[in-house]
């Protein structure tokens, strides 16, 4: 009698479908999302970044030079309800320090008084368009149901240049006699920001206002044809600068004699001496 031929063992198949679903089911358990929360100020940046720089520009075009080593008290009751009041005075505070002015919290410790007033701190825009403007369709027909109330823009080109402009000037007078001294004139100073689209693409970003200048969306936009400056820039008050180093001078030591220098070689004699007759 023959033994009996054991036949391989045939795997079971009919957990497959539940170790399918298992495995999607933690997979979904495993994913999720997240939420990012942002918030915009009450004023956008570009719009106090083109007010502050104009600022900066039109104090910094004023030369102040002529109140150098005087007592002052800067006097900005004048510019106290004006926009973005506080950075404007600072900075002419700051140009009267740079200018080797010495400010008193007094008006009575001051020899002169100095005062600002402004026409002008704000800003304008305007935008210009190269293509199809939007438009309303009108509906008059049943039929028009079906087409868009409104067609959007369709710009082939489009700019939009936003300026902010800075109008201020200064005066100084005696504490004392109320007589006058000086007066700086009118600056009246702007800055610029520009955002240009063009068939779609952009903003292209450009401006007083952007130190490293043409940027994409938001990013540098590197130009390799742009030349490079290398050279330094002279001190501006949006730049630090060192005004006084307290250094003490160097004071010689009088242990050390002062002997005259030696000279690198001792003068030669000419090759041809003259003969000098001794001749009675």
């Amino acid at each position: 009698m023959l033994p009996a031929k054991t036949l391989p063992r045939q795997p079971d198949c009919s957990r497959l479908p539940l170790l399918r679903l298992g495995c999607v089911s933690a997979l979904l358990l495993l994913a999720g999302c997240g939420t990012t929360r942002t918030t915009d100020s009450g004023r956008t940046a570009t719009e106090q970044l083109l007010i502050s720089d104009a600022i900066d520009r039109a104090v910094d075009s004023i030369n102040l030079q002529i109140l150098a080593g005087q007592t002052v008290y800067f006097d900005d009751s004048l510019v106290t309800k004006i926009t973005d009041s506080e950075y404007l005075v600072g900075s002419v505070r700051q140009q009267l320090l740079a200018n080797g002015c010495v400010l008193k919290d007094s008006r009575s410790e001051a020899d002169y008084v100095v005062e600002v007033r402004a026409g002008a701190i704000g800003t304008d825009r305007n935008d210009l368009l190269f293509g199809i403007p939007a438009f309303q369709v009108p509906q008059v027909l049943p039929v028009a149901s079906s087409v868009p109330a409104a067609i959007p823009e369709i710009p082939f080109a489009k700019r939009s240049q936003q300026r902010g402009v800075a109008k201020i000037a200064l005066y100084a007078y005696e504490q004392k006699t109320g007589e006058p001294v000086w007066q700086s004139g009118l600056a009246l100073q702007q800055s610029t920001a520009s955002d240009i689209w063009i068939f779609g693409t952009g903003p292209y970003q450009k401006g007083s206002i952007y130190t490293d200048g043409t940027r994409l969306a938001g990013g540098s936009l590197i130009n390799p044809l742009s030349p490079d400056e290398s050279d330094p820039e002279p001190a501006r008050i949006a730049s630090e600068a060192v005004f006084q180093w307290p250094a003490l001078p160097a004071r010689p030591n009088p242990s050390v004699a002062e002997t005259p220098p030696i000279p690198d070689a001792l003068p030669k004699p000419d090759d041809e001496v003259q003969q000098v007759d001794h001749e009675e």
